[in-house]
C-alpha cells in the first residue's frame, strides 16, 4: 500500500509541474491611465506697433501757431547807445520808431529711425522798424528757421509712454533789419523768445506721448494671447493652449511713421489630445519687465499616440497572412492556425495586454480544432530620441474561452512567433509618429485663432520616453523651433 502511494505520488509530480506552468483563465486587467502632457515654457515675439500720426496732431494742437509777437511804439532806433527793445539790442542815432514783429509756426512733421523720432517744426519771424523818425517809413526782416526736437521713447512700469527731448533749431536767415548803413540782428532776442516754446514742448511731451495709445495696444496683444490653436484637426485631435505668463519689453524701433515696440511674452505652452480643452483664463496685463533674452522662442510638447484599435487590424493583417504557411511545432509537427481577432490595451505595470483569437488544428489530424484567446503582455520602450518603438519581454500572460487542448497555447510559445508579434507592432507606431509629426509641421507655419496668429519654424524635434496609457502608446515630442506673431 505504501508503495502504491509512493508510486501516486510520483506520477502526479509531471501533472502538478504542468498546471503551475498553465496561465490562468482571465485576461489581464484593463488600466485608463490618462495621458499627462508636460507643459513647456516659451517665449513669443509680440510685434505691437502705433502711428506717430497720432503724436503729431496731439503736439500740432498743443503748440501754438504764433509763437510770439512785439509791439513797442517811441521807440529810439537810433542812439548813441544800445537799447534793448525786448527782442533785440540796436545801436542806433537818437531816431524814434516803432517795432513790431511776429513768430510763427508751420505744420509739424514727424519722422524717424532707429530709436529717434524727430519733430520738424518750421519757424517764420518777420520783425519790423516803423517810422524811423519820419525818415525810412519801414524796414522789414524776416528769417526762417527749423527746430527739431528728436525724442526718445522709454515706457514705464505700468506701460505707459514717456520719453525724453533733446531740442535745438538753426535760422537759415537770422532776422535783421539794414538801414542807416547799418545792420542790426535780432537774433539774440529771438532765442530768449524760443526757449519757453521749447520748454512747453517737453513739458506737454508725457500727455502727448500717452496719445500714441503704445499701452492700449499692448493690452490687446496681451489679451488676445490667451488662447487655444488646433495642432491637428483629427486622428486624434490636438490642441495647444496659450496661457502667458510674463510680458517683457526689449525696446522700439521707428521705421518711417510707425513705432515698433519689440516685446517678448513669456506663455505656457500645453498640448491635448481629444475634445477641445477648456480656454484659459485670461489675467490682467502685468507690469513691464525688461527683456534679458532674445524672444523668439517656442517649445511645446506634442503627443504621438497609436490607438491601440489602429494597431489591432495591422497586427491581425500581419498574422493571417503569416497562416497562409503551416507552423512547425517542435514535438507535434505541422500545424494550422486560423486567426480571427486582436485585442490591445493598457495593463499594469506600464505594459500593454494583446489578445489573439484564433483556431489551431494539427494537419491531418481527426481531432477538433483547439480554440480560444491567448493573452499576451509586453513592455514598450523605444531608445533616446528614437521613433521606432520595440515590445519587449512579450510573454504569454493568460487564456479565455480555452476548447480543445493546448494546442495554441504550444503555437504560441513556438520560436519566432513572440518576435513575429512584436515586430508587427512596432512597424505601426512610427508611422504615426510621421503623419502627427507632419501634420503638426504645417499647423504651426501658419495657425489662427480670432486676432491672434502664430507662425513657426521647427528647427528641433526630441523624443521621449514610450509610455502605456489607456487611450494608447503615448510618445512626447518635443518641438522647438522660432515663433513669429501677428495680431489682426
Amino acid at each position: 500500500m505504501v508503495l502504491v502511494r509512493i508510486m501516486a505520488l510520483l506520477l502526479a509530480i509531471p501533472v502538478l509541474a504542468s498546471c503551475s506552468r498553465t496561465p490562468p483563465d482571465k485576461a489581464p486587467v484593463r488600466v485608463t491611465t490618462p495621458i499627462e502632457i508636460e507643459a513647456a515654457p516659451s517665449i513669443i515675439a509680440i510685434p505691437v506697433t502705433a502711428r506717430l500720426g497720432t503724436l503729431a496732431a496731439a503736439l500740432d494742437r498743443s503748440i501754438p501757431k504764433q509763437l510770439w509777437s512785439i509791439d513797442r511804439p517811441g521807440q529810439t532806433c537810433v542812439a548813441p547807445k544800445g537799447v534793448d527793445l525786448g527782442i533785440a539790442t540796436i545801436k542806433t542815432p537818437r531816431i524814434k520808431c516803432r517795432i513790431v514783429g511776429t513768430v510763427t509756426r508751420g505744420h509739424l512733421r514727424l519722422s524717424g529711425s532707429g530709436r529717434t523720432i524727430e519733430v520738424a517744426i518750421p519757424l517764420n519771424a518777420v520783425v519790423r522798424a516803423e517810422d524811423i523818425g519820419g525818415v525810412i517809413s519801414r524796414e522789414t526782416a524776416t528769417a526762417r528757421a527749423m527746430a527739431r526736437a528728436e525724442i526718445r521713447l522709454d515706457l514705464a512700469e505700468d506701460w505707459t509712454p514717456r520719453g525724453s527731448a533733446d531740442l535745438h533749431y538753426d535760422w537759415t536767415d537770422e532776422p535783421h533789419v539794414e538801414f542807416l548803413g547799418q545792420r542790426i540782428n535780432f537774433a539774440d532776442k529771438a532765442d530768449a523768445k524760443l526757449k519757453p516754446v521749447i520748454a512747453r514742448l517737453e513739458r506737454d511731451l508725457p500727455a502727448e506721448l500717452k496719445k500714441l495709445g503704445i499701452r492700449e495696444e499692448v493690452e490687446k496683444a496681451w489679451q488676445s494671447a490667451f488662447t487655444i490653436l488646433s495642432l491637428n484637426d483629427q486622428n486624434p485631435p490636438v490642441w495647444m493652449r496659450v496661457t502667458p505668463q510674463t510680458l517683457a519689453y526689449g525696446g522700439y524701433r521707428i521705421d518711417g511713421q510707425t513705432i515698433r515696440l519689440n516685446l517678448g511674452m513669456k506663455a505656457l505652452t500645453e498640448a491635448f489630445v481629444g475634445n477641445k480643452p477648456a480656454p484659459p483664463n485670461p489675467a490682467p496685463l502685468p507690469n513691464m519687465t525688461r527683456m534679458d533674452r532674445k524672444p523668439g522662442k517656442v517649445s511645446f510638447v506634442v503627443p504621438v499616440v497609436a490607438d491601440y484599435r489602429q494597431l489591432e487590424p495591422v497586427l491581425l493583417r500581419a498574422l493571417v497572412k503569416r497562416s497562409a504557411r503551416p507552423f512547425s511545432l517542435p514535438g507535434v509537427g505541422d500545424v494550422r492556425a486560423e486567426f480571427r481577432k486582436v485585442t490591445i490595451y493598457a495593463t499594469k505595470n506600464d505594459r500593454i495586454a494583446v489578445g489573439i483569437v484564433f483556431a489551431a488544428r494539427e494537419i491531418g489530424s481527426r481531432d477538433a480544432a483547439t480554440t480560444g484567446t491567448v493573452w499576451l503582455t509586453g513592455e514598450p520602450t523605444n531608445a533616446k530620441n528614437s521613433r521606432a518603438v520595440q515590445i519587449e519581454d512579450l510573454k504569454v500572460s493568460g487564456t479565455t474561452d480555452m476548447t480543445g487542448g493546448d494546442l495554441i497555447l504550444q503555437l504560441v510559445n513556438a520560436p519566432g512567433i513572440k518576435s513575429f508579434v512584436a515586430a508587427s507592432l512596432a512597424q505601426n507606431f512610427e508611422k504615426d509618429f510621421d503623419d502627427l509629426l507632419r501634420k503638426v509641421k504645417a499647423a504651426v507655419s501658419s495657425t489662427q485663432e480670432g486676432d491672434f496668429a502664430i507662425s513657426a519654424d521647427i528647427t528641433r524635434v526630441t523624443t521621449g520616453k514610450i509610455s502605456v496609457t489607456g487611450a494608447g502608446l503615448f510618445l512626447p515630442a518635443r518641438i522647438e523651433g522660432t515663433a513669429r506673431v501677428a495680431l489682426q
